[in-house]
């Protein structure tokens, strides 16, 4: 991670009147370290040594308001329990059905997909989202060595 996109970060808290406890900064700081898309409780387990006061409920607390801010983004995904996301830029995700894991990739924004539907629906149209399922290179692995 730059220091420059966490620097970023905390001036936009600022900008924004969120004051920067140590426990909103660790959080910050190790979502946007995390190369997954890392649960609330993996982050309060993450993080649980460093702040050994700290309750999963500060961890929830904090995703909200760097949620409601802009900085994070939740992926919920049916009944599991939500993701979190700092990657807040248009991309999509592909998730494998072993595993959980999440990966993001790039692809063209579908902006035509989302005017069509408004056409053909009279639908206003505020996001779309684009999941793509699959398994991944870790779980093949694991599978070639049981056959």
């Amino acid at each position: 991670m730059s220091e420059q996109r966490l620097r970023q970060a905390i001036d936009t808290l600022k900008e924004s009147g969120v004051r920067i406890t140590p426990q909103r900064h660790a959080v910050l700081e190790f979502l946007l370290n995390a190369m997954v898309h890392p649960t609330a409780d993996e982050i309060y387990k993450a993080l649980e040594g460093k702040f050994p006061n700290m309750s999963v409920a500060t961890v929830y607390n904090n995703l909200r308001v760097l949620k409601d801010i802009g900085l994070v983004r939740e992926l919920t995904y049916g009944d599991s329990s939500s993701r979190f996301d700092c990657n807040t830029s248009d991309h999509y995700h592909i998730i494998c059905n072993e595993c959980g894991k999440i990966v993001d990739f790039h692809y063209p924004s579908l902006n035509e997909v989302e005017s069509l539907a408004e056409q053909v629906t009279g639908f206003d149209v505020s996001h779309h989202r684009l999941e793509v399922y699959g398994k991944c290179d870790d779980c093949q692995a694991v599978n070639t060595k049981k056959h």
